[in-house]
């Protein structure tokens, strides 16, 4: 997998890109990282990108030409899924992290003050994506987050596949509580289950606190959850 950034604020990447599980699929070859400034693809003697926009209105918008250059040359050679961060794009979630983890290349644009020109969105640009409905100061850190999300999702890339099998999300339900040692911690102990030694019994324990965990804390994922019978059990059970 190629990520491909535009930003105009390169130096915000590193500090991430070079640790946990991020690096870790860079050091195993199965994702590459590039980050381009917008700011090497303008043609203007003084490397503008932005200008007020037409009607009028605060702000500053980014220009169509560095944008359309940068995404050109970086497209040119091969296809690629090209993503707009943006408050007003569509909610970025597990399964839509599925999705982009099965793409070859990625070309990831963040921008900043009020957006993009639209003509770049309209013509070249294949996904819009939201990390949330509150907005950020630019696209760099969904850029990030949408990377960490995606990166883990490729084969390979997680030290123990069974962990991606049964994290949270992948079957729309919060993970359960998790416990290590001290077995007791001032006056909070281990739930016993987890200490029996019994693995169908610690499997239903845990089973059954994520969908309570989701019922509570998610109830608007929660509905699309397709209970089983066992689950209808549990959930009785209480």
């Amino acid at each position: 997998m190629l990520f491909d950034v535009i930003t105009i604020f390169p130096e915000m990447f590193p500090g991430i890109i070079q640790h946990s599980i991020m690096n870790r699929a860079r050091e195993k070859g199965l994702i590459s990282i590039r980050i381009h400034n917008l700011r090497d693809f303008t043609s203007d003697k003084h490397l503008k990108i932005d200008d007020s926009p037409y009607g009028g209105g605060p702000g500053m918008v980014f220009m169509a030409e560095p944008l359309y250059e940068a995404i050109s040359r970086l497209t040119l050679k091969e296809e690629a899924k090209r993503i707009y961060l943006t408050p007003d794009g569509m909610p970025f979630a597990h399964n839509l992290a599925e999705e982009l983890a099965r793409e070859k290349h990625l070309v990831l644009v963040c921008g900043h003050y009020e957006g993009i020109d639209q003509r770049i969105r309209e013509t070249l640009i294949d996904e819009e994506i939201s990390i949330g409905d509150y907005v950020l100061t630019g696209g760099e850190l969904p850029a990030l987050v949408l990377m960490d999300a995606v990166s883990r999702l490729i084969p390979g890339v997680l030290g123990s596949e069974e962990s991606l099998r049964i994290e949270s999300f992948s079957d729309r339900l919060l993970d359960h509580p998790q416990y290590t040692r001290p077995m007791s911690f001032k006056g909070m102990k281990v739930p016993e289950v987890l200490i029996s030694g019994h693995h169908e019994k610690i499997r239903k324990w845990r089973r059954k606190q994520s969908l309570l965990r989701t019922s509570q804390r998610r109830p608007d994922l929660f509905k699309k959850v397709i209970l089983t019978d066992e689950d209808i059990e549990l959930l009785n059970d209480t």
